[in-house]
């Protein structure tokens, strides 16, 4: 499953769900709770996270939170149509393989930290 969190378009959510990923959105299920309440839904659904908000990346490394994967997406909206083919190419490698992940995607790369 793969929980969005609110801040993500909602063109990205229908091009996810256009791709048969299973979706669950913060915004229409739970709008305005913690991060740390969205973690805890990721961790519970065993999903990934895919979020703008750079917050996740202090809250998972600071926390040592290691049962969940997160994806942060870093772009302009100029590089929207890069960054979707990349998302895809990141789950398409990771939405299925076991063990937890802090993804980072931006136009130009793709960084990857097991956790």
């Amino acid at each position: 499953m793969i929980i969005i969190d609110e801040n993500v378009d909602q063109v990205l959510i229908d091009r996810l769900d256009s791709q048969n990923f299973e979706i669950f959105s913060i915004r229409e299920n739970h709008p305005g709770i913690s991060d740390g309440e969205v973690i805890e839904i990721a961790k519970s659904k065993k999903g990934f996270l895919i979020t703008e908000d750079k917050d996740f990346g202090e809250l998972v490394f600071s926390h040592d939170i290691r049962d969940c994967s997160v994806i942060l997406l870093r772009y302009g909206k100029q590089d929207y149509v890069d960054m979707i083919k990349n998302l895809l190419k990141v789950l398409e490698k990771y939405y299925q393989r076991p063990g937890h992940y802090f993804i980072t995607i931006t136009k130009n790369q793709i960084r990857i930290k097991k956790l």
